[in-house]
């Protein structure tokens, strides 16, 4: 048997890195409200703790996108000090054991100010690009209001720093086919809470029982939408009340 090497992670001349965190087995990393809020607050207390800058972050229910900045610490430290956190916090609320990441975290350098903010469009952008929002400024786990705001947690000064606020805003509505660091779509995988969102954006319905009332030809052109933005059949059949055999057959 022959054994490979691990690949040497890339280093960056800048020390910034976009990171890519994912749930082992595609597992969901981020349940709810309650987990996200734990996810960041793990992050700031790691922050003073290490000594990085946060430029950008985006969490994605089995994915965590961040853009940042090593001083102190290298990225190794850094994520093994932040997962024993979390993943602490996590298997004592679920009642679980044993790993909750993926291994071994994505990084790439980022080496300079255009592919800075490229790799910021796309982190911000990322819960539009999956249907999860239906803009930017809508979604409460990216860090694209901090910038607007208020920022808590985000170093706002060095992307500011390039451009206005107006400029900011304006750039992160434009269309952007850059390539960067991601998760292939067969991996991806929704929370109930985010399946929820796309629901409600895509048939204008509030519950399972506004679903219901529908018009069998709307309900059932709604169905097919819904799956193909990745919605499972168990998770349709829970969220809109309609039966999983039904489900199937659309």
């Amino acid at each position: 048997m022959i054994i490979m090497a691990r690949v040497a992670r890339k280093e960056s001349s800048s020390s910034i890195y976009h990171v890519m965190i994912r749930g082992i087995n595609k597992q969901v990393i981020l349940e709810d409200d309650e987990d996200n809020k734990k996810f960041l607050e793990v992050l700031k207390v790691c922050k003073e703790l290490s000594g990085y800058r946060i430029y950008a972050y985006c969490l994605m229910g089995n994915h965590i996108h961040l853009l940042l900045k090593v001083e102190k610490e290298g990225l190794e430290q850094i994520f093994k000090r932040l997962g024993a956190r979390y993943v602490y916090y996590f298997n004592q609320k679920y009642k679980r054991s044993g790993h909750l990441f993926q291994d071994r975290f994505k990084s790439e350098p980022v080496e300079n100010e255009d592919y800075l903010i490229t790799v910021l469009r796309y982190i911000h952008n990322n819960p539009v690009k999956a249907g999860m929002s239906v803009s930017v400024d809508q979604y409460q786990w990216n860090s694209y209001n901090q910038y607007i705001h208020f920022a808590s947690l985000v170093d706002t000064e060095l992307v500011l720093g390039m451009m206005g606020i107006d400029e900011f805003i304006y750039l992160h509505h434009q269309a952007d086919n850059e390539t960067v660091l991601d998760i292939k779509e067969d991996n991806f995988r929704m929370t109930d809470a985010e399946a929820k969102m796309i629901v409600k954006k895509v048939c204008g319905t509030e519950s399972s029982n506004d679903f219901l009332y529908l018009d069998i030809q709307d309900r059932n052109r709604f169905i097919k939408e819904l799956k193909g933005k990745g919605l499972s059949i168990r998770q349709l059949a829970r969220i809109t009340g309609v039966s999983k055999g039904i489900i199937e057959k659309i």
